[in-house]
Parts: C-alpha cells; structure tokens; sequence
C-alpha cells in the first residue's frame, strides 16, 4: 500500500497486477478494504490492474475533519479522475461501492473522459437521506436494531471489531468476514480519535457531505458500458436501488447476487471479477479461470441487449 498525491491531498491506494496493464480503479466504501481481496486478485488474474483507494478521511487518505468536512461529492469525483490520470494508462474502468457507487456516478458524469467503463456495487443512485417515492428505503426492522445499539469505545479494537460483527449479523452479512474487515480497517485507521475510527467503520462523513445538484436525471448521459450488482439480501439499498441505476443507464447490465446483503461476499468475487471483465471485452483464458473461485450457486446477469457494444467496448478494460 502507498499514497498517490492528487488535488491537494494523499489518497491510499493498494495496487494488484502488472502496472502497465488496462486500469480498474475501485473505490471504496469508503476504506478500499470494501472490495474483496480476491476481487482484485481476479481482476489481475485476469489481465488488469486492479488498483483500490480509500476515500477523504478514511484508511490512508487525508483525514482532516470528518465531522465537517470541507469537501462536497464532486470533489470526491473529482479525486477519482485525478487518480485516474495520475495512475496513467489511459481511460480507466471505474468502480464504485456503497458510497463509493455515488462517486463513481458523479465521476463518470462530471468528467467522461477519464473512464471506459462503470460498475456499480451496492449502491443508489440519490444521496444519504429519503430517497425519491419511487425508490425503496432502508429496510425499517433493519435500521431499528442498527441505530438501537450502543456505539462502542472506538479506542477499544476488540469492542469496534464485535460492534461490526454484529451489525453485519443484522443487515445479512457474514459476521466472521465483517469481524476480520473491522480489525483491518482499525488497523489502518490513524490514531483512535471516535470520530476518524467512526468515519473508516460506518462512513458517517458521508451523511455530512453537500451532495448537490442531484445526479440520477443525468444517469441517461452515461455513455460506457455498465454494470450494476446488488445483493438480493440488501436491506440498507434494498436491490430496487440497483434495479433502478439499471433501467436508467442506456445498456448497462444488471448482476444480482441471489445469497448477498450488503457487502460483497468473498465466494461471489470470482462471479463479479468475471462479469468486470467481460463488460469491455471479452474474458481471457486465464481470466476465465480465475472467476470461477467460490462461485456458491447460479445467479442472474441480466440486461437489455446493446448492438453498440461491439464498437463502444473496442479496447475498453
């Protein structure tokens, strides 16, 4: 892991496969540890390089005030894009999860040229807060027992790693996979102040950040190819988010994990990996192989056909 400098601040990055190879830049939600590790090995595996960053005040990224911070989620597009360029290679295939989906949207929309593809991962496409009518909310039962629960002594890794695992017990995650990402993110978090150790676990800078001028109107005028995954399971963007993002982005093809909530499960990397891979081209031999890793069941691509993509695809990551 190192820091890339970008418009005026460090963002912590982690990079998988040969540098000089077709980029895929993953966006956290909002740590990088919000992609599996063996995504990104799949990604490698398959050809790319598979770089994830961590977003303003989480991980190795600056952190400066989470609790008002002085940046709004245009400058987090911006940042990708910055990124990208910095990386080098040309246009990139930009992903984003959770919160890092919004940035992504934002990112593609705002600076087009930067990126020769979208994928999406459990996210929606409207900021924190209500959504529109036609868009599901967070599941009631779901966010009663989350926001019922006393926060834990943030300076106490034992006490933030349980604090996890018992959330992602209640939103459908696996307990043992969100205890071991915890214990990671603490680890790199810098210093134990509650509000930076609550920014890297919850992403609660998020709730905080001016998210104007809406986005989702604007989602017909994205014009890479696309991919949108959501967990059946999802109670916090239950999939009527992803289902929507699908509909309103011209060709983009939709992925639902029949067996996932809100994170992306390590046994689906190898079925997503496969997917990123193809959305630009076709899947190699060797990247063949390497998305067939925990492959649990059979699940759905689905997606209305594109004749365009032969030409729109040509050389894309």
């Amino acid at each position: 892991m190192t820091t890339v400098d970008v418009n005026g601040i460090a963002l912590g990055i982690e990079s998988f496969g040969d540098d000089d190879a077709a980029l895929v830049l993953l966006a956290g939600g909002p740590t990088m540890l919000s992609w599996p590790d063996a995504l990104c090995e799949g990604l490698a595996a398959g050809g790319r390089r598979a770089v994830r960053y961590d977003l303003r005040d989480s991980g190795e990224s600056t952190t400066a005030d989470p609790e008002a911070p002085a940046y709004t989620l245009r400058d987090l597009a911006a940042d990708a894009a910055a990124l990208a360029g910095a990386l080098g290679g040309g246009p990139a295939h930009l992903a984003g999860i959770g919160v890092g989906g919004m940035v992504a949207q934002v990112a593609v929309l705002d600076h087009p040229g930067a990126f020769s593809a979208l994928t999406l991962a459990g996210t929606r496409a409207v900021a924190p807060g209500p959504p529109d009518d036609d868009l599901p909310d967070h599941d009631r039962a779901t966010m009663s027992r989350l926001f019922a629960r006393p926060l834990p002594d943030w300076s106490d890794r034992g006490a933030v790693v349980e604090f996890a695992a018992a959330g992602a017990e209640i939103r459908g995650d696996d307990p043992v996979a969100a205890r071991a990402v915890a214990a990671r993110v603490w680890d790199r978090t810098p210093g134990t102040a509650p509000p930076v150790q609550m920014a890297n676990q919850l992403g609660m800078v998020f709730s905080r950040l001016d998210c104007a001028p809406r986005w989702r109107e604007r989602l017909p005028g994205i014009a890479v190819p696309t991919l949108v995954v959501h967990g059946r399971r999802d109670r916090f963007f239950p999939v009527g988010h992803g289902e929507a993002i699908a509909r309103e982005i011209p060709g983009a093809r939709l992925l639902v994990l029949d067996a996932a909530a809100t994170a992306l499960p390590e046994a689906a990397a190898g079925e997503v990996a496969e997917a990123m891979l193809t959305l630009g081209g076709r899947t190699t031999p060797r990247a063949q192989g390497a998305a067939r890793w925990g492959r649990p069941g059979r699940r759905g691509l689905r997606g209305r056909p594109r004749p365009q993509d032969g030409l729109r695809c040509e050389g894309a990551p």
